[in-house]
């Protein structure tokens, strides 16, 4: 099959394309590459062998969008796609909601009207745990309460599901999977790609990973005073190569079902700040300094997944284990300390 991946030169999409092509697909990637580099691209071509097929495009564009299917429509049409892009800072959302909420649900409808027009029906959404706000417990299912989210990047993931929903409602050709992720880390085993941030990390992994290369002084736990074991935030992390596997379960299963279907992609296990640190260091052979500061408004004490039922109907579970998300990391973070950009750039 030929699949497009929407932002597939970012952090999840690059692992994914990697392991479509192991696969046996072909893969293009369209990606503004506002969050990601070109490198990328050649990167994949040396894990895998083959080269993606890429567009620099911006998803919420009509005529670029359509001028990438029609391209391909040519040689190997699109037979799915798997859609990533879109902004996803949670800090930069409160700060800047009209500009999340423009980017991601027009990205998205665009992409929907382009799909019909050239007849792609099947389509993997790149969801998130943040859709079942602050009313749900954990362990989450898909069936726990969704809504009330924290955050506009939330509300987004939130209010694309409803989309997808009515458009697969209105569409009975229409295959939906959205794929909620709960904390995706590490990075490929090769070291050649891996996740980097443009500018300060919002997110734990990448900001320990630069606070043990050197890049930061130190890293910041918001909150040691939850009903925790040790105080601090417990969360859901699972290796983004075992996520990106997910992806390519969720694909066969869309060829074979109509509607839309919802899946938890994570371990099922939580670990807390303090347990990452300890992992990390251990990893690296690195000290990690920490201070700890006041919570963050919205933070919750534990998140994290009730994976079974990706596991009963795709047959997917992870494999990876928190020891080998903080080598992976390491890996790519001490064999790239720049991420993508040379220390010139």
């Amino acid at each position: 099959m030929n699949i497009l991946l929407t932002g597939g030169a970012g952090y999840i999409g690059s692992h994914t394309a990697v392991e479509l092509l192991a696969k046996g697909h072909s893969v293009v990637i369209a990606d503004n590459l506002s969050n990601s580099h070109p490198a990328v691209i050649d990167r994949i071509e040396t894990i895998t062998g083959k080269r993606p097929l890429f567009f620099e495009a911006d998803i919420a564009d009509k005529k670029q969008t359509e001028a990438i299917f029609s391209a391909c429509a040519e040689h190997q049409p699109i037979d799915a796609v798997i859609h990533f892009a879109g902004y996803k800072a949670v800090g930069e959302s409160v700060a800047k909601p009209e500009i999340y909420y423009r980017n991601n649900i027009d990205s998205t409808l665009t992409l929907l009207e382009t799909m019909q027009t050239f007849g792609v029906n099947k389509l993997i959404f790149s969801s998130s745990a943040t859709v079942y706000g602050t009313e749900a417990e954990a362990p989450y299912t898909e069936q726990s309460p969704t809504g009330n989210c924290s955050n506009p990047y939330g509300w987004t993931k939130f209010m694309i599901e409803k989309i997808l929903g009515g458009v697969a409602l209105a569409h009975p050709e229409m295959s939906v999977v959205l794929l909620r992720y709960f904390n995706p880390v590490g990075a490929h085993e090769s070291g050649l790609i891996g996740e980097d941030p443009d500018g300060i990390p919002n997110n734990l992994f990448p900001y320990i990973s630069q606070v043990a290369i050197g890049r930061r002084e130190k890293l910041s736990v918001f909150g040691n005073d939850y009903p925790t074991p040790d105080g601090t935030g417990v969360r859901d992390y699972i290796h983004v190569t075992d996520l990106a596997k997910g992806h390519v379960c969720a694909l066969d299963y869309a060829c074979l079902h109509t509607g839309v279907e919802v899946f938890n992609l994570g371990s099922g296990k939580g670990s807390s700040v303090l347990d990452i640190v300890r992992a990390y260091e251990s990893a690296s052979g690195r000290k990690i300094p920490y201070v700890i500061a006041p919570r963050r408004a919205g933070d919750l004490a534990v998140s994290y997944a009730d994976p079974s039922k990706a596991k009963r109907l795709l047959g997917w579970q992870t494999e990876k284990s928190l020891s080998d998300m903080c080598k992976d990391s390491w890996k790519w973070q001490s064999q790239n300390p720049n991420g993508y950009r040379s220390s010139d750039e």
